[in-house]
């Protein structure tokens, strides 16, 4: 197995795909591999948007690869670069000749969502790139058939963010160009993929069981009002967990209840958006009676801390049995400069931690990743496919 990538940042979209296959030809080893890749990522800012279709044909025309999915981004991931806001054109490949992949293209609306997920090939065994129009797909809604319908399916990606409204957007798979709906690419056969979803957040306090909620209303936690929960916990922080709530307070939802403890990674992170003179607290997600929260902090540093544990965690009985060959990142579009004080920091975290593995990806109006085995959209996080292959 194979990854390479190419990066150009010109603003001309020609010289810019020249530049990307130049770079390409110039991997070591690629006179000696004229086999096509099996699959290929472009990503691109807003400022090539209108060949994109045109220069993702040409991959396929070329003999290059064999398939191709991409979309448009407000910045561009590339190499060891994340390119805000001005023109760049990224690509990585994958060569992996025993790799099972399969095209999908998903309608908007998604009237259809149930029968195109139900033609995915082994679900349980797969991993599903997904990238998808924020204004015309209701991904959520995937999500949750997939969730229920096909366990064990991972769905890794996010949601195209260069343009601001409906038609602005360019969304890739095979040759083809679309303005709406979403496209994916399903991978399974011999084949690791390593998913790390970064949600950037850390606990604080201690867990808290709900019993008293109304759809994404938490009126109670351990049978007292939920401010007034809120408020011990507070008066316990130190004083630099007190600032970060101040900046913004979190909630996580325990995701598998079935676990003895519980530990950064196995909460779903949403917003405290609000609180009521009742000592209720409003959060931006659904929320039932007996689920098990704990409120979470977020700010740069513990952001990065995140991201850096959660690439070095390794899964359950692989501890040292792959290494990585090239990721692909999902950032969100409130992450880099943002929210650190230095740039390209994502993917310089995940080409410190994981070697200097070929990256790409965009920053995202949302990211796609499983946490606890269920599939979410996320905020403010970083969502890794890492492909990985049996230590030599």
């Amino acid at each position: 197995m194979k990854c390479v990538s190419a990066l150009s940042t010109a603003r001309s979209a020609s010289t810019a795909f020249h530049q990307i296959l130049e770079r390409l030809d110039a991997e070591p080893g690629s006179d000696a591999d004229p086999d096509p890749a099996d699959l290929t990522l472009i990503f691109s800012s807003r400022h090539h948007a209108a060949v994109l279709g045109k220069l993702s044909q040409a991959f396929l025309e070329q003999g290059r690869t064999r398939h191709v999915l991409g979309c448009t981004g407000e910045s561009i991931v590339g190499d060891e670069q994340e390119v805000e806001n001005k023109p760049a054109l990224a690509v990585w490949s994958l060569h992996h000749s025993a790799a099972e992949i399969q095209a999908v293209r998903f309608d908007p609306g998604g009237g259809s969502l149930r029968q195109s997920l139900a033609s995915l090939e082994k679900p349980s065994e797969s991993t599903l790139i997904l990238l998808a129009d924020p204004f015309t797909f209701g991904v959520n809604d995937l999500l949750k058939i997939a969730n229920e319908d096909l366990v064990g399916l991972k769905i890794l990606g996010g949601m195209a963010s260069a343009g601001n409204e409906p038609g602005s957007n360019r969304l890739l798979l095979d040759g083809e160009a679309f303005t709406d709906g979403a496209v994916a690419l399903r991978i399974s056969g011999p084949i690791a993929v390593r998913t790390v979803v970064s949600q950037g957040c850390r606990p604080i306090g201690r867990t808290l069981l709900v019993t008293k909620a109304e759809q994404n209303i938490i009126r109670e936690l351990g049978r007292r009002p939920a401010l007034e929960a809120l408020r011990e916990i507070f008066r316990d922080l130190p004083e630099e967990d007190v600032d970060k709530v101040k900046e913004g307070l979190h909630i996580g939802r325990v995701i598998n209840e079935y676990q003895e403890s519980f530990h950064r990674g196995d909460f779903l992170v949403r917003n405290v958006v609000g609180a009521e003179e009742s000592g209720a607290i409003q959060i931006n997600d659904l929320i039932r009676v007996g689920q098990t929260v704990q409120f979470h902090v977020r700010d740069a540093e513990t952001a990065d801390e995140d991201l850096r544990e959660s690439l070095a965690r390794r899964p359950k009985g692989d501890e040292g049995g792959t290494v990585p060959v090239g990721a692909l990142l999902f950032s969100c579009n409130g992450r880099g400069t943002r929210l650190f004080d230095v740039p390209n920091h994502d993917v310089a975290t995940i080409r410190e931690v994981l070697g200097p593995i070929p990256v790409a990806g965009f920053f995202a109006m949302g990211e796609l990743g499983p946490i606890g085995g269920q599939n979410f959209m996320h905020g403010f996080t970083a969502s890794v496919a890492v492909f990985e292959q049996p230590v030599a």
